[in-house]
């Protein structure tokens, strides 16, 4: 083992080669350790990115297949545009499917339209009251022609049937039942919130309880626990008792069609439990729903998830529309610093094997005369590449040890610009997505046609960090790339060591 004593004494003689080696070595393995680290954290937020938002998948009726297609002059089929039917989703149904393995947390969905008594005055504009007359003289010319063989109006908000146009302008209110209140994508996203009293939630199912906007509460000086009486779309004589549970706070702005219509000014949209307004749309939607969505706990997992459902429901009448955007917006940054730091980690190591060969063949070149001596002195080749070898390995432990403490802070700081550099890049392209599409969901105007699940933004927010921290495997790992860095830069620069004859070098 003389190459090892051998190797200490040239390394102590030669302070500043060693120095050197250290140095340069130092910093290829801090930014190795920085790649690992970084890519280690994205890995781990990938991980619980799973956990914390699934993708989405949403039953509804299938809206292709909602209409009868009938021959046209041509001789093709064609949509029948008088023929649009929306079947309701089967209860029993929905509640199987959210009985399947991967199911996160799920909700049902039920629209409707009320109203207005005495008990309350909706949100309206000051030609309300010349509107509501037009809408009457309208609603009896409609019945008239319906009675007289003429077609009835499309279909209500709500689900409703005959005379849904009439019936519509005269609703004062959307009747929006949930199951969750906190997943409307509303209160999801945070453009409104509870700012009184309680959410819906499934605990108030089969009951009156609603919740109501604050403006309209202010304006009929109503507060929390204060009951009135709503109509029902279909007979303004049927009347219901509810009871305020909630008042909440919207920053959505009414769009003109709000104006003319009560029912799509945001301060008139009641909120309740989705089994309260299926009693609003009658007998006839007992049972039923408008839509379910269910939020997935594996992402990967939803192409399976959404074949076991199809098996639960006609496909034909009914769609299971998925959405995994959210989880794909989450992983896309992350995605990328991963894959930047597996480059940083390969191109570094690459680059350190370079360099460090560079720097071993120019000190070969400087110590020919003792390589010559002790390949004179009967020395193995081997062995004296040994020696070489030996000094880079002692400056690699030198500088594992200063990566160790130092690689941490240096991938903070890079992981940290990287990914606020995917997520700013991530945020803009579903900006301008969202803009294309009619502007930010939850504020496309005075319906509020909401959806279930966390927005995109809220998504976004979850990922602006990463914990990035050295862990024991990633020293492990760290130095036996070094290790692999050092032998492939002496296995390159040894080749000028094989080649060197004793007799050439003492003589020249």
């Amino acid at each position: 083992m003389d190459f090892i004593r051998r190797a200490l004494l040239s390394m102590k003689a030669k302070k500043g080669r060693t120095l050197l080696l250290s140095a340069v070595f130092s910093a290829i393995l801090i930014f190795v350790l920085a790649g690992l680290t970084i890519r280690s954290a994205a890995l781990s937020a990938t991980e619980n990115a799973k956990k914390s938002v699934g993708a989405t998948v949403t039953l509804s009726t299938n809206r292709q297949n909602g209409m009868e297609r009938s021959e046209g002059e041509d001789g093709s089929e064609r949509p029948d545009p008088s023929s649009f039917t929306v079947t309701p989703v089967n209860l029993e149904d929905a509640e199987k499917i959210s009985a399947l393995d991967n199911v996160k947390s799920y909700s049902f969905i039920s629209s409707s339209s009320a109203g207005a008594t005495d008990d309350i005055t909706p949100i309206s504009s000051s030609d309300d009251s010349e509107d509501e007359n037009t809408a009457a003289s309208s609603s009896t010319a409609t019945e008239g022609e319906g009675m007289m063989g003429g077609a009835p109006g499309g279909e209500m908000m709500g689900g409703g049937e005959a005379g849904g146009a009439a019936a519509m302008m005269q609703s004062d209110f959307q009747v929006t039942g949930v199951m969750e209140l906190s997943m409307y994508s509303g209160f999801s996203e945070g453009t409104s919130s509870i700012v009184e009293g309680e959410a819906i939630t499934a605990e108030d199912e089969g009951t009156n309880n609603i919740v109501i906007e604050q403006t309209l509460a202010e304006a009929n000086e109503l507060s929390v626990g204060d009951t009135f009486t709503i109509t029902s779309p279909e007979d303004e004589e049927t009347t219901y008792e509810v009871t305020i549970k909630g008042i909440y706070e919207t920053s959505e702005s009414s769009s003109s069609m709000g104006t003319m219509f009560n029912f799509l000014n945001p301060a008139n949209m009641l909120y309740s439990s989705y089994t309260f307004a299926n009693t609003l749309k009658g007998d006839d939607s007992e049972g039923t729903i408008d839509s379910a969505s269910y939020t997935l706990s594996d992402p990967e997992s939803m192409d399976q998830f959404v074949a076991e459902a199809e098996k639960l429901v006609d496909t034909e009448t009914f769609s299971l529309q998925t959405n995994d955007q959210m989880y794909q917006q989450m992983l896309q940054p992350l995605n990328n610093v991963a894959s930047f730091a597996t480059n940083i980690v390969v191109l570094v190591a690459v680059a350190g094997v370079i360099i460090l060969t560079l720097i071993v063949m120019m000190t070969i070149r400087e110590r020919r005369y003792e390589i010559g001596v002790l390949l004179s002195m009967g020395e193995a080749r081997v062995k004296v590449i040994m020696q070489f070898f030996t000094e880079i390995l002692v400056c690699m432990l030198f500088a594992l040890v200063v990566a160790s403490f130092s690689g941490n802070i240096v991938g903070n700081v890079i992981g940290e610009q990287l990914l606020e550099q995917q997520t700013e890049s991530t945020q803009t392209a579903s900006n301008d997505n969202e803009m294309g599409q009619g502007g930010p969901s939850g504020n496309r105007g005075g319906g509020n046609f909401g959806s279930i699940g966390a927005s995109s933004q809220e998504a976004a927010q979850e990922i602006q960090e990463m914990d990035i921290t050295v862990t024991a495997d990633q020293i492990v790992m760290l130095a036996g790339m070094g290790i692999l860095i050092s032998f492939g830069s002496i296995l390159l620069s040894s080749i000028g060591i094989i080649r060197l004859q004793p007799r050439k070098i003492l003589t020249t």
